[in-house]
């Protein structure tokens, strides 16, 4: 049978019951539970039946309509918060700095989101990645995807893109893996390859088996051609794969129940969100160049109002004001 992951939110509140019941959150024989972390749900997610679709986030916003429409889980794209914050391309010019503080306001804007933050190469070294990972776990994140680009890294389906050496690819997700696993931070490794493009699908593949035997918990192929690429991929690895919907890209956009048919756990949308909000950005702008405003379809004043948190904020403030 066929399970996609997404709903409304009595979904989402059933999905979190469910989730806690699992790992012991509530009830039971010792009653109420620690509550679980957001790597432990996601654990918990991708351990169940179904295909999780994520359209991906790039800022607080986005975050939260994407978890008010129900979805489980969103990545924050790279590409789009480079564009989105900096208007710049998705060529390595962002800072870790810079996404680390996006990856915050993210998680705070959307609490019941599961996010998986994009580590990019990690910003360095070794060591690097292992800031990198500590850092995206205290944001809030439930996993950090770390690639093997040479850095400056590029969007996956660009041109011009380079992989630093197997052996340290491999390194570099030991780390990762390490910095997950050791002290108190808690969160999932999404571990990337761009190989594909530069040294053959066979090269890729064997990346892949080497981050699972390192320990990753998700498995990314960025770009494979074509569909028997993609179910070849999911058939040599054994942990939740990855697929990367990006229209115009190198990789075939299929629908949902293909994508699960073929193996894979999830299906990012990374620049669909984005995309839609450019095109509807553009024709209020040509209305308004028009004298024709009125006509442009948009969210009114107080739906806009309860979306960003005003219904919330006067009740908390309400609660403290001082008696005259």
């Amino acid at each position: 049978m066929t399970h996609y992951v997404r709903g409304h939110n009595k979904s989402i509140a059933r999905f979190r019951c469910a989730l806690l019941d699992a790992a012991g959150g509530r009830g039971g024989e010792g009653g109420i539970q620690p509550v679980t972390t957001p790597a432990q749900r996601l654990k918990t997610a991708l351990e169940a039946p179904g295909l999780h679709l994520m359209p991906c986030c790039f800022d607080a916003l986005s975050a939260r309509l994407i978890e008010q429409a129900g979805f489980r889980v969103s990545l924050m794209s790279g590409f789009a918060v480079s564009a989105t914050r900096l208007g710049m391309p998705d060529t390595g010019l962002i800072s870790f700095a810079e996404m680390l503080d996006q990856l915050r306001n993210v998680c705070q804007a959307a609490p019941g989101l599961l996010v998986i933050g994009d580590g990019d190469t990690g910003y360095g070294n070794a060591m690097n990645v292992q800031r990198t990972v500590r850092d995206y776990a205290r944001a809030g994140a439930a996993a950090v995807l770390i690639e093997d680009q040479v850095s400056p890294k590029r969007c996956g389906h660009t041109k011009g893109k380079q992989v630093v050496g197997r052996a340290e690819a491999r390194m570099k997700i030991r780390a990762a893996v390490d910095a997950a696993r050791s002290g108190s931070d808690d969160i999932l490794i999404l571990a990337r390859t761009d190989a594909r493009a530069v040294h053959g699908f066979d090269a890729a593949l064997e990346r892949c088996q080497d981050f699972v035997e390192e320990g990753a918990d998700i498995i990314f192929m960025e770009a494979p051609h074509d569909a028997a690429e993609m179910a070849a991929f999911c058939a040599g690895i054994d942990r939740p794969a990855m697929a990367n919907m990006v229209r115009g890209g190198q990789t075939p956009i299929l629908p949902p129940h293909e994508l699960e048919a073929l193996g894979f756990k999830l299906a990012a949308y990374p620049l669909t969100l984005m995309s839609a909000a450019i095109d509807a950005m553009r024709t209020a702008l040509a209305a308004v160049a028009d004298g024709r405003e009125g006509h442009v379809a948009q969210a009114d004043f107080e739906a806009l109002k309860t979306l960003v948190g005003f219904p919330d904020y006067y009740e908390r403030e309400q609660a403290y004001r001082a008696a005259e």
